[in-house]
């Protein structure tokens, strides 16, 4: 097992967090109906030609081009109308010379047909089966004609492994006719909040008390992700509860996030309760802000996030080293993070002696910061309407309007 390492850079860490991967694919069917947001985890290809006919593309009347040569308004040429064709149904009569079907929108073309009228085309009144109709113009070869395995060719490949499911995959399924479809395992996660001074909302507010923002962020964060937690609730800082909870969490779970005691105070109790599980721990502290104090552990083969119990130190580190793990457990590419350079709007007059992240709106190539300028990580309400963080090196000094920066994008 990895030697446990302190202090270590960001690269360094989410290096440490990927190579903890060791558990193979894990697949399973589900119905093609419940299958939006998954991601795929084998190649589709078309069982048949799709569409499996050639079908018309309007409403009109099936005809034969040659049947047309010459045809004009002071010279019009009468066709036999032999049968009628709606979607779903076939015509099982060959369209002969001067004959023609009238025909629906997505109806297969009958035999011998190769072009399509559309029905405002034609005289009004000569519509009637059995009936001759007037057709004043010629038609082209293939006008109008939608063919047999044009939008795909059977045997060919229509969806990729490793893309996500959405409502349009969903109906490519549908119309080769899948019922199922096999896709990567979801993530199940354990989320946990610690803090004595935590409380639910609808709880009323005493003294010393507050209300638990890192449990509903992060849970919702996660259900944004496709992930919806398995287990979420708060933990008094009390050692054994701590202890029993994820012990039993990971019954259930294949990723436990928590959040808070994972400083170096009185009541930063992860240091207790990682020995007590006898998990191992592969990193705490990490050379940025906010979240310093972020801790990776394994449990059991279960990987263990603990991060900062400050609201925007737990939001950015959740970013930063959460989500590349869920990109990768979960086979998920839309997860990971972009990163793209953007000029600063303004001046950021406050130096870093260290790496940091402050957030930032960023459109069109242009990041501005909050101008409430409140950046410390026990601080939320700033990040309302934010889309990005804003990556400062260590060592950078105060940022001029009109800097480059880059920024991660959320």
């Amino acid at each position: 097992m990895t030697t446990e390492r302190t202090g270590i850079e960001l690269e360094e860490a989410v290096t440490l967090i990927l190579d903890s991967l060791t558990e193979p694919e894990r697949t399973e069917l589900v119905p093609a109906m419940e299958a939006n947001g998954r991601i795929l985890a084998e190649d589709v290809y078309a069982p048949f030609d799709i569409p499996p006919f050639h079908r018309s593309p309007l409403d009109g009347f099936a005809l034969r081009s040659e049947d047309l040569l010459g045809a004009s308004v002071e010279n019009p040429k009468s066709i036999r109308i032999i049968d009628t064709v709606y979607a779903g149904d076939w015509c099982r009569q060959k369209v002969g010379q001067g004959e023609g079907v009238r025909i629906m929108t997505g109806a297969a073309i009958p035999e011998g047909a190769d072009c399509i009228i559309r029905l405002e085309d034609v005289e009004e009144g000569s519509c009637r089966e059995k009936d001759a109709i007037q057709v004043d113009r010629e038609m082209a070869h293939n006008q109008n004609f939608c063919f047999q395995g044009e939008d795909v060719a059977k045997g060919t490949p229509v969806l990729y492994k490793g893309i996500k499911l959405t409502y349009v995959e969903q109906g490519i399924l549908s119309s080769l006719g899948m019922e199922e479809v096999k896709v990567y395992h979801t993530l199940k996660v354990a989320l946990f909040s610690t803090g004595d001074e935590l409380i639910l909302p609808g709880t009323e507010l005493s003294p010393g008390k507050i209300y638990d923002s890192n449990l509903f962020l992060l849970y919702a964060r996660l259900c944004e992700f496709g992930i919806k937690p398995v287990i979420a609730k708060p933990l008094p800082d009390r050692t054994e509860d701590v202890v029993k909870a994820i012990r039993e969490s990971c019954e259930a779970a294949d990723l436990v996030i928590t959040t808070g005691g994972v400083s170096a105070g009185d009541k930063d109790i992860f240091h207790e309760v990682l020995p007590a599980l006898g998990a191992k721990r592969i990193f705490w502290k990490v050379n940025l802000k906010p979240g310093t104090p972020a801790m990776f552990s394994i449990y059991e083969g279960t990987p263990m996030f603990h991060l900062s119990g400050n609201p925007f130190a737990a939001a950015t580190t959740f970013e930063l080293l959460v989500r590349p793990f869920l990109a990768k457990a979960g086979r998920d590419e839309g997860l990971h993070i972009n990163r793209i350079r953007a000029i600063l709007d303004e001046d950021f007059t406050k130096g870093s002696k260290g790496r940091r992240f402050i957030r930032g709106r960023v459109k069109e190539g242009k990041v501005t910061i909050p101008p409430s300028g409140k950046h410390s990580s026990g601080m939320l309400a700033s990040m309302s309407g934010c889309n990005c963080l804003i990556d400062i090196p260590a060592g950078s000094g105060e940022l001029e309007k009109g800097s480059e920066v880059e920024v991660l994008l959320l």
